[in-house]
C-alpha cells in the first residue's frame, strides 16, 4: 500500500518542532524511527496531512550521564543504547532490553521514545522503564513538563501524551550499590514481539535481604504494568527461592490477561509468574555479586 499525501517537515529545533506540532494539532504527526507510524500510514490506518521528523534535533539524539540519574534523548536508537558501554556499567537494564528488541533493521533506526510513545501492549521498553520508575520530559509551545512513568501509559496504544506534546528524554535512576537488573522475555517467534517480558531491578541490604524491588510487566494485558503486587511481597525480606516463588505468583494479579490464537489468557497469565521469577532470579544474582 501506498500511503496518502502529505507534507515533509524537517525541523532542527525543538522549539521549531513545538511550533509545527501547535501549529498543525491532530492533522500533524511526530516521526522519530517510523517503524511504528509509517506501515500505520501505508495502510491508511493513519493518515496525516504534515509528517513532522525531529531526527536531526540534536538534542534529543544524546545519553548523558547526570550523576544518580542518566537522560537518553527521544530519538536515542535500540543498537545506541544495546552497545552504551557508560550503560552497561550504570544501567545494564537499558542495554539488556534493547538487545531483545526486533533484529537487527529494527534497532538500527527504531527509537525509544518512539516505542514509548506508540504505547504497544507487547513492547519491551515499558516494562524496563516501570521497573526503574522512570520519568519522562515532553514539550509543547506552552512548555515542558515531566510525567512519572506510572502515570505515562494510559491504556491499549494510549499516553499521557497531549496532542501537540512531543516526548524528548527518559530519565532513569543508575544501578545503585548492591543493585542488580535483569530482563526476561518470550519472543513471539513471527514479530518479535513480547509474549511476555519481565524487566526487575533489586537492591539489597548489607544482610543480603531486599531493601528495594521494581519489577514492571509487558505483554500481558492492554498496556505494561508495574506487579505493585509482587513488589510488596519481596520488600523487607530475604531473597530465598521460596519468597521468589511466592511473590512472582502474584505477577499477573489484578490484570485482566489478554488471550489470542498464539497464547490463551490463562497461559499468559502463568507466563507472568514463571517469567517474573526468572527476572528476579538474575537480577538478585547480579545484585549479589
Amino acid at each position: 500500500m501506498i500511503p496518502q499525501s502529505f507534507e515533509y517537515h524537517l525541523p532542527k529545533t525543538l522549539s521549531e518542532a513545538t511550533r509545527l506540532a501547535a501549529k498543525f494539532g491532530d492533522e500533524g504527526k511526530v516521526l522519530a524511527g517510523g517503524h511504528s507510524l509509517i506501515p500505520l500510514m501505508k495502510l491508511r490506518l493513519a493518515a496525516p496531512k504534515h509528517l513532522i521528523d525531529i531526527g536531526r534535533i540534536a538534542e534529543l539524539g544524546a545519553i548523558r550521564d547526570e550523576g544518580e540519574r542518566i537522560r537518553i534523548g527521544a530519538t536515542v536508537t535500540h543498537f545506541q543504547l544495546e552497545s552504551s558501554e557508560m550503560l552497561k556499567a550504570r544501567c545494564p537494564l537499558l542495554p539488556e532490553t534493547a538487545a531483545e528488541i526486533g533484529d537487527v533493521q529494527v534497532r538500527n533506526k527504531g527509537t525509544i521514545g518512539g516505542s514509548i510513545a506508540h504505547a504497544d501492549p507487547a513492547a519491551d521498553w515499558p516494562a524496563a522503564l516501570l521497573a526503574l520508575d522512570a520519568e519522562i520530559h515532553a514539550a509543547s509551545a506552552q512548555g515542558e513538563r515531566s510525567i512519572p512513568i506510572a502515570e505515562f501509559f494510559v491504556d491499549l496504544l494510549t499516553t499521557a501524551l497531549e496532542p501537540a506534546e512531543i516526548l524528548t528524554s527518559i530519565s532513569v535512576p543508575a544501578l545503585p550499590a548492591r543493585g542488580g537488573d535483569a530482563y526476561a522475555k518470550l519472543a513471539h517467534p513471527a514479530s518479535g514481539f513480547a509474549v511476555v517480558g519481565v524487566a526487575a531491578r533489586v537492591v539489597l541490604d548489607e544482610k543480603g535481604s531486599i531493601a528495594q524491588a521494581g519489577v514492571g510487566i509487558t505483554g500481558i494485558g492492554p498496556k505494561a504494568y508495574r506487579a505493585a503486587a509482587v513488589e510488596d511481597v519481596l520488600r523487607g525480606k530475604a531473597a530465598s527461592s521460596k519468597r521468589l516463588q511466592e511473590a512472582s505468583a502474584h505477577a499477573a494479579e489484578g490484570i485482566e490477561a489478554t488471550g489470542d490464537i498464539y497464547a490463551s489468557a490463562e497461559y499468559r497469565a502463568h507466563l507472568a509468574s514463571v517469567y517474573t521469577r526468572r527476572a528476579l532470579e538474575k537480577a538478585i544474582e547480579r545484585a549479589s555479586g
